[in-house]
């Protein structure tokens, strides 16, 4: 493949286009309209970030044939429970009150498909993050905020107080897009950074 192809980017979430944006990369923004509701219920939160990953790049390319496609999905798992993103404010609280005291692993499943080239690779990349226990005025204050919304889990590690109190492995995988994993997968399709 060569870098002339256009780097589509299957997502509408701010931090993914900031990630990428930080990292040099030129790209357009076509978020993917799939339900990300609609999966077996006995599905593991690995696999499932990486289903949805790959759900996203695919219908995005159908409409992008020619060029190249990246899509990720970040999902909190705490145990074999999957927890997306909070549709209200009172999931958002019922998340945060879950995790409270507690560690549990963000998963993130990323995809890269090209179908002019028949191009299609993905991965997924765990991070294991510990959080600090939460009174109920820090819940419902963070809630009250809104800081919650589109988020997985309810929270985001970039917030002004994300309640981390220690974490391994991908930072950037917990904000939403696992950057060394996304670099490969992209060098692999032929997509670099330009030059800074």
């Amino acid at each position: 493949m060569t870098s002339s192809r256009r780097l589509i980017l299957a997502s509408a979430s701010p931090r993914r286009r900031e990630l990428l944006h930080a990292a040099g990369y030129d790209f357009l923004v076509h978020p993917a309209n799939v339900d990300e509701e609609d999966y077996p219920p006995a599905t593991l939160p690995a696999d499932l970030a990486l289903h949805l990953a790959r759900l996203k790049a695919d219908a995005v390319a159908q409409r992008f044939s020619e060029d190249v496609v990246l899509a990720a999905d970040t999902v909190v798992a705490f145990g074999d429970q999957v927890l997306g993103k909070p549709a209200n404010p009172a999931q958002a609280e019922e998340m945060l009150l879950l995790l409270s005291g507690t560690a549990h692993v963000v998963i993130s499943g990323v995809a890269v498909v090209c179908l002019g080239q028949n191009h299609r690779q993905s991965d997924r990349v765990l991070s294991c993050v510990r959080m600090k226990r939460l009174t109920q005025s820090q819940i419902d204050n963070y809630v009250a905020g809104g800081q919650w919304e589109g988020k997985a889990g309810g929270y985001g590690i970039q917030d002004d107080d994300p309640f981390v109190t220690r974490m391994s492995g991908c930072h950037t995988n917990i904000v939403g897009l696992p950057m060394t994993t996304t670099r490969r997968l992209l060098s692999e399709a032929g997509i670099f950074p330009k030059q800074q």
